[in-house]
């Protein structure tokens, strides 16, 4: 899941001629659902999206208040263009959610929004519909969210399990100094030991 989340003066929603809903001062969000969302990536974000301090607070202290605070009103608009990979010039959009199922998970996320903030509040366009969006970005700012990897995410975990590997390897690389102190002696007075050559060559090779 990704959403765009911009702090707006105002913005609306139509098709065609046709306004599907406006805000005065609050936030509009742009949202893109993957193939790989899960009901954990839905509470995340909209916790993040209602609490994100954007605001300023009653003395004009920036970065201070959330829409929640200032109880100002929220759009959303599906965009599973967020979801985009380029190949070369050319969009590919096989990451974005098909939209029989985008549907009903984009419902379900503004039911979830509604039940945690006021449901009068949250506005939104028309999922699968060629829109027009007005925004007046406020600032201008615009804010980038994802939900974090979850550590059942099997690229997060080869991710976690190639920074072990090369941990690893450091610590073989380089031996410890008591290591180095005992290699020394032991090959010069065990025969049948290596040469130490190994020993000499690592130390020869650090700073």
């Amino acid at each position: 899941m990704r959403a765009v989340i911009q702090r707006v003066t105002k913005a609306s929603v139509a098709v065609g001629d046709e306004q599907l809903s406006s805000i005065g001062r609050g936030i509009c969000v742009l949202l893109g659902i993957s193939v790989e969302d899960t009901q954990r990536d839905v509470d995340y974000m909209i916790r993040k999206i209602l609490n994100l301090r954007i605001f300023e607070d009653e003395s004009g202290k920036p970065w201070s208040k959330s829409v929640m605070d200032k109880q100002y009103e929220v759009l959303c608009v599906s965009q599973f263009t967020l979801q985009c990979i380029l190949k070369g010039n050319k969009p590919d959009y096989h990451m974005a959610m098909p939209s029989e199922q985008a549907e009903p998970f984009y419902n379900d996320f503004l039911q979830q929004m509604r039940k945690a903030y006021k449901p009068e509040f949250i506005k939104d366009g028309r999922f699968g519909a060629y829109m027009q969006v007005s925004i007046q970005n406020d600032g201008p700012v615009t804010i980038e969210l994802e939900p974090p990897a979850a550590a059942t995410d099997p690229k997060y975990l080869t991710k976690l399990e190639k920074q072990q590997q090369r941990k690893e390897k450091t610590r073989t690389k380089v031996p410890s100094e008591s290591g180095r102190e005992k290699s020394v002696p032991r090959s010069k007075e065990d025969p049948s030991a290596s040469s130490g050559a190994d020993g000499d060559v690592s130390s020869e090779r650090e700073p």
